[in-house]
């Protein structure tokens, strides 16, 4: 029987995302290109709700309770985990920020 899970988006990862569209639509004036990005986000996540858990898991930084794993979207990168039947998104970062160090800002959540 193929498991079915559900998806949740933390506040952070929706404040990521609109950061992200805001910055390439108005202060890079391309809201084609934000649009875009929202669009295949949108598709990319939901393409991986099927089988979230049959991707490497990423290391980062200590251990944690949940395994973290990132679907790759252009120069961003989506980081989640699996907790049950849940896909919980947590963050959408680009991907020449340090990772570590933001995903760690996650205290409450392992």
């Amino acid at each position: 029987m193929k498991r079915t899970y559900t998806l949740s988006y933390l506040p952070l990862f929706e404040m990521d995302l609109n950061a992200a569209w805001r910055y390439i639509a108005v202060r890079l004036r391309n809201p084609d290109a934000a649009n875009t990005l929202m669009r295949d986000t949108e598709a990319a996540i939901l393409k991986r709700l099927a089988a979230p858990e049959a991707f490497e898991t990423r290391h980062i930084g200590r251990e944690r309770e949940h395994a973290y794993y990132r679907i790759q979207i252009r120069n961003f990168a989506v980081w989640y985990v699996v907790i049950g039947n849940v896909m919980e998104v947590r963050r959408f970062l680009y991907d020449r920020r340090e990772k570590v160090s933001l995903l760690q800002e996650d205290k409450s959540r392992s």
